[in-house]
């Protein structure tokens, strides 16, 4: 009865999915809560046990997913973007993680400098097996508890990057718009608290991703995904799009609004300053920008997907997505010299008179 009951619900659902979709191509039973549409293969003419028992087969795939996992922009233009990210970011974050091991118990933006390297360096070297997968033809051959803890632990780590950019912007608009208060504030205690916050967070945040599995193998193709195929199942399908779209603007939208209002008093209070901050402003105008460009479209594309698979089941937006997701791993590798810059600018001093007609300055 139960199997009747079964297969009764998977011919309605593709009945309607074969509904929305141009021509008489039949699709599959099932849609993604990720990425592209897959269903689970049946058994008619193929025994299951031919394949790994750990790994769930999935078929039917359309043209566009077919497209992107035998393209040349996932196995090579991708993979290859990330290769240059990780030649660079690696030794460039190390040596950041280096200088500022020693400098951080005197210097509180230290600490977040150096959070900021680890969590960047986590993203290059997760990194190294998206490029082995990428270049293998999108077959990953590392297991799938491997699979859960590196997509955990890349996005974990580039939202934790998000946040300690956040960190850096706030830690800055207190010392240049409110002085004072920023003077009075514990800020070794200040920094290593939003940081022990910041990492906790997403440490719980990315349980859901170790929870559910990630690698499916694909028998049109003869590969095994991870991450970038997942089928629908109903008791959670709608629960983690919620999550998807709402650890998107966690990781993202919140830190970005924070960090736009930070930037832009910071520039405005610069320029009505009698001293001539122009490289301090120059610096920080960069830093916000090649923050926006990196991170902005990743996201932005990212928070549409999972609306579009809400609304519609439509998965184009991934293929945009995985692309844009090139620019975040070049912050990554960016933000050493993006250290150096603006360590330039750390030993100078913001001076104000107090009420009491004592000069009072401090480093930014």
């Amino acid at each position: 009865m139960k199997k009747a009951l079964l297969l009764f619900l998977l011919c309605f659902l593709l009945l309607d999915t074969s509904l929305q979709v141009q021509g008489n191509k039949t699709e599959s039973n099932t849609t993604l809560i990720r990425s592209f549409r897959a269903g689970h293969k049946t058994n008619n003419g193929t025994n299951k046990s031919e394949y790994p028992s750990i790994l769930e087969e999935l078929e039917e795939l359309d043209s566009c997913a077919m497209d992107y996992f035998t393209g040349i922009l996932s196995t090579r233009l991708i993979p290859a973007t990330y290769a240059m990210a990780v030649v660079v970011g690696i030794p460039s974050n190390a040596l950041i993680l280096g200088t500022l091991i020693v400098k951080a118990k005197t210097f509180s933006t230290a600490v977040l400098y150096l959070s900021l390297a680890v969590s960047d360096l986590l993203v290059m070297f997760t990194l190294t097996f998206k490029i082995h997968y990428h270049f293998s033809g999108n077959n990953w051959v590392f297991g799938e508890a491997f699979c859960q803890v590196v997509t955990a632990c890349f996005y974990g780590n580039l939202y934790c990057s998000i946040h300690m950019h956040m960190c850096i912007s706030i830690k800055r608009y207190l010392a240049i718009v409110h002085p004072f208060r920023y003077k009075s504030l514990p800020k070794h205690t200040c920094t290593i608290w939003s940081t022990l916050a910041v990492w906790a967070v997403f440490l719980v945040a990315m349980v859901p991703e170790v929870l559910i599995r990630q690698s499916y193998f694909l028998p049109q193709l003869g590969i095994t995904t991870c991450h970038d195929v997942l089928p629908k199942a109903e008791e959670y399908y709608t629960l983690l799009l919620y999550y998807k779209m709402g650890i998107t603007c966690l990781g993202f939208f919140i830190p970005f609004i924070v960090t736009v209002i930070s930037y832009v008093s910071i520039i405005y209070h610069l320029n009505k300053s009698h001293h001539d901050w122009i490289y301090y402003i120059k610096m920080s105008t960069l830093v916000f920008i090649i923050f926006t460009v990196c991170f902005t479209p990743s996201n932005v594309l990212y928070f549409v997907h999972s609306m579009k698979l809400y609304t519609s089941r439509e998965e184009y937006f991934y293929i945009y997505y995985n692309v844009a997701l090139c620019l975040c791993s070049l912050h990554c590798c960016l933000d050493p010299f993006l250290f150096f810059l603006m360590s330039r600018t750390t030993g100078s001093k913001l001076s104000y008179i107090t009420f009491k007609g004592k000069a009072m300055s401090f480093s930014i």
